[in-house]
């Protein structure tokens, strides 16, 4: 995992006690690789180019008032993915502020997105299995 993946879960709220270090410590290694699997699924679901307020916006909105990701993590990890070729991106002048980056997934991240989704399925499924169980314990 590169720094930007870590800036990324160190982002992460945490649960329900964000103060015990062991709890801060499993959310951010749970995080790391998530915060890039919703940022591929945002950018798969739209329909236009999309840059990085409006991709923290729709978080936000989607994600609820519990959203775990603060908006300033999800720069770096737009970066790294747009450098591993899982999105391409385009700057475009701005009459407000600063020029925008716009972000679209790649077919290259169509496919991982895809990839990285099953991965997520079959992890939180197997972990369900385990958490979530009614039976006797020993």
């Amino acid at each position: 995992m590169d720094d930007s993946e870590n800036i990324g879960a160190e982002s992460v709220a945490g649960g329900a006690n964000a103060q015990d270090p062991l709890a801060r410590k499993f959310q951010k290694e749970l995080s790391a690789g998530l915060v890039a699997l919703v940022l591929l699924a945002i950018l798969d679901r739209a329909e236009e180019d999309l840059y990085g307020y409006q991709i923290a916006k729709r978080l936000q909105r989607e994600g609820g008032a519990g959203a775990l990701v603060k908006q300033g993590a999800l720069y770096p990890v737009l970066r790294t993915l747009s450098a591993a070729g899982l999105l391409a991106s385009r700057v475009v002048p701005s009459y407000s502020g600063p020029p925008r980056r716009y972000y679209r997934i790649t077919s290259t991240g169509r496919a991982t997105f895809q990839q990285w989704r099953d991965i997520w399925c079959d992890t939180r499924d197997f972990v369900n299995d385990f958490t979530e169980s009614t039976g006797a314990r020993t």
